[in-house]
């Protein structure tokens, strides 16, 4: 187990310095091309007909839903007394304080108007805080946080086998289609999903860290 967490531990830290570079090239305006390309190309091929259940992703990874979720499985951890644990579930905190620095000061415009396509865009209240700038993408860092933690759980508790087999898949598939939804509904720039999977995926894994040794204990 120990080799285990220093193994989650060093690919936490990489990731990060990943992220770190990865938010000095967007600064750099490196992306800007790409963005738009892959927006108009995947909003020109993928039929209309998905914009409603695309939109249904904006509401799953929403700030509301993601932090209730991460506060309930923090509650039950310390019901249960697993210290650890619920410590590791709120460092979606800092994640999140890094995704507020981000907008506030990285120049990186949202994607105009003219590519929004979700459905509840306008109807749905949303109780979190909104800036100018789209980077990083705030549903991809929570929904990467949470499935992250899911993964490696199930990886390293699990016996091999097809429930282990769906159950990963499934996991992946949540967050590929998440991330695809972003960019298809005009919600961010391929490079805001991309930025937020980076910080989601290093902060999910260094909360596997002490959640694994929680479950152990």
């Amino acid at each position: 187990m120990t080799k285990i967490k220093s193994s989650l531990f060093l690919l936490s830290i990489l990731t990060f310095g990943f992220f770190i570079l990865f938010s000095y090239s967007v600064a750099k305006e490196t992306w800007q091309k790409l963005d738009f390309d892959t927006t108009v190309k995947l909003q020109d091929r993928i039929p209309r007909e998905f914009d409603l259940s695309f939109s249904y992703f904006s509401i799953a990874g929403s700030a509301e839903v993601t932090l209730l979720l991460i506060g309930v499985l923090a509650l039950v951890a310390l019901v249960k007394l697993r210290i650890l644990t619920f410590l590791a579930w709120l460092l979606v905190i800092p994640a999140t304080f890094l995704e507020i620095f981000g907008k506030l000061v990285l120049f990186h415009p949202a994607p105009p108007v003219l590519l929004h396509r979700s459905i509840f865009e306008h109807t749905l209240p949303k109780y979190y805080i909104h800036t100018n700038f789209s980077y990083p993408s705030g549903h991809m860092i929570r929904t990467t946080f949470i499935l992250t933690v899911f993964l490696v759980i199930i990886w390293f508790s699990w016996k091999k086998g097809l429930n282990k087999f769906l159950a990963i898949s499934a996991l992946l598939a949540i967050g590929f289609t998440m991330a695809l939804s972003r960019v298809y509904l005009g919600e961010h720039w391929l490079s805001d999903v991309l930025g937020g999977a980076f910080l989601g995926f290093s902060t999910g894994l260094f909360s596997s860290i002490f959640i694994l040794h929680g479950k152990k204990s």
